[in-house]
């Protein structure tokens, strides 16, 4: 059974192209991360998903169809004079699924409020203005907003970014604990693989309209990284964590997650 898949996908801007005869099928409860530098291709992969993209060639289908997908988009600061209350904030993802609803639809969108809310800890502050709350409190109701719609797919677009250690720990857990709980298949774009080492299924990672897709074994070596850039990478392991080292260009290549990994290597040795 398969709950994402892309045949032949192609998807290019004029002669650009970010990725061809790109061939994924992501099953019920897999955790898949889609990795590589900016403007590889990676938040345009999930927006032809989601629909907003149509591909240059190839297919892609969702089972279920779009409706059955929950979204975390990039985290963006809120204003702190916002008066939406989380919960309210949380009921949007209800919202956008449905048209009308009545009384007894009322009481249907209460329950699955409270029961998203429930389901990523949030109750202490859903009642609080949003633009009032920590970073990780904000994102945990994304979270939330992304599952009240019980979804069979979530596709997540750096739900990790402007986090603190202890807060990308504690969604990269909610997540996981929702697709082995209800079997939610996950498409996660990151920057950094580290935080989700431990439940990482797969790896797709895009570089320059070339990508390479297998577990972590298989794409996270000095071999793959260097052939997909183009020039020499080292992939170390440092007390459980991935560690990629470039020479030259290579680390302003490798962007984010190139210079975070060579600081985090000076800290460790």
């Amino acid at each position: 059974m398969t709950s994402v898949q892309l045949t032949g996908a192609t998807l290019a801007y004029g002669e650009r192209v970010l990725w061809s005869d790109l061939d994924l099928t992501v099953a019920p409860g897999e955790f898949v991360a889609v990795l590589g530098p900016n403007g590889s291709g990676k938040t345009s992969l999930l927006k032809v998903l989601l629909g907003q993209t149509s591909l240059t060639s190839g297919t892609a289908s969702i089972a279920g169809g779009r409706s059955s997908i929950g979204y975390i988009p990039q985290q963006k600061a809120i204003d702190e004079g916002v008066p939406l209350r989380g919960r309210d904030f949380v009921g949007l993802g209800w919202d956008g699924h449905r048209w009308g609803i009545g009384f007894r639809g009322r009481h249907a969108r209460r329950d699955a409020v409270d029961a998203a809310i429930a389901s990523v800890g949030a109750q202490a502050f859903a009642d609080a203005p949003l633009g009032q709350m920590s970073g990780g409190e904000q994102q945990r109701l994304r979270v939330a907003q992304a599952l009240v719609g019980d979804p069979d797919v979530l596709l997540c677009d750096e739900p990790l970014l402007s986090l603190d250690l202890a807060n990308q720990q504690v969604v990269a857990h909610l997540i996981d604990q929702r697709r082995r709980s209800h079997s939610t298949s996950v498409v996660f774009v990151t920057h950094e693989i580290n935080p989700i080492l431990p439940i990482v299924d797969r790896i797709v990672y895009l570089v320059d309209g070339k990508f390479r897709i297998g577990t972590t074994e298989d794409v996270m070596t000095s071999e793959v990284l260097s052939e997909l850039y183009d020039t020499d990478v080292e992939v170390l392991r440092v007390r459980g964590r991935l560690v990629v080292v470039g020479t030259g260009d290579a680390m302003d290549a490798l962007g984010a997650a190139g210079g975070d990994c060579a600081h985090h290597l000076d800290n460790e040795i």
